[in-house]
């Protein structure tokens, strides 16, 4: 029978086994973690090479640390390399970071054979996206989408406009507003939450209504993907 606690006690002089097992273990746990982000993930789709990254950067992570050990010089040579290789990839998403971070602190538990801890922790890291995933403020969106269009600037069409999205939206808010054609059309974007049950085909028919409508464009949270 693996007598996990035995292999924990083994970080000065680590044995095939134990290194197997690290690795093994950051893999499983990091791929519980890929799990959560897919069945609590919000939008309309996932990266599936997201998924993979933190998967991969776990083992990375765990042998790394194994490398490195409790040898001063090892850990200054790799703060080296990590310094010459620079990662261009950007995360837009908060949430995106900070499932690479749960998944990279977990291959840094397995790394030093600190398995209770690493399973403690996926654990309670993916027990908490599920609940949180539950809670009514996580679902409410401020803001649907984003509008734009640029119309001519008449006051009477400005008043027309106003009603529409009174009417039409429970929350509306000027992003942007400039001045196009020598200042005879306005330029405008909005960030918008339609009323409940409102239909956004009716909406655009609205605004279509307004004689010196142009280059209208309605884009929802729920309708959109980052690219």
């Amino acid at each position: 029978m693996l007598d996990i606690f035995a292999l924990e006690a083994t970080v000065k002089n680590p044995t095939m086994l134990s290194v197997l097992y690290s690795v093994c273990l950051s893999f499983l746990l990091s791929s519980v973690i890929a799990f959560t982000y897919k069945k609590t993930f919000q939008g309309l789709s996932y990266s599936r090479n997201f998924l993979q990254a933190m998967i991969l950067s776990s083992i990375v992570t765990a042998i790394a640390m194994q490398a490195i050990g409790d040898n001063v010089a090892r850990g200054m040579g790799m703060m080296g390399a990590l310094a010459i290789i620079r990662f261009r990839s950007s995360l837009k998403d908060p949430r995106d970071m900070i499932f690479i971070f749960s998944t990279l602190s977990i291959g840094m538990a397995c790394g030093v054979y600190s398995y209770q801890i690493a399973v403690i922790g996926a654990a309670a890291f993916a027990l908490t996206a599920f609940a949180i995933q539950s809670v009514p403020f996580s679902k409410e969106a401020h803001f649907d989408g984003l509008l734009k269009f640029n119309m001519e600037s008449n006051q009477n069409e400005k008043n027309e406009l106003q009603n529409i999205l009174t009417n039409n939206c429970n929350y509306f808010a000027l992003v942007t507003l400039r001045e196009v054609a020598q200042g005879t059309r306005l330029d405008y974007a909005y960030q918008i939450k339609l009323k409940k049950g409102q239909d956004k085909s009716d909406f655009i028919d609205n605004l279509r209504e307004i004689s010196s409508m142009k280059g209208l464009s309605l884009l929802l949270q729920e309708s959109t993907v980052e690219i």
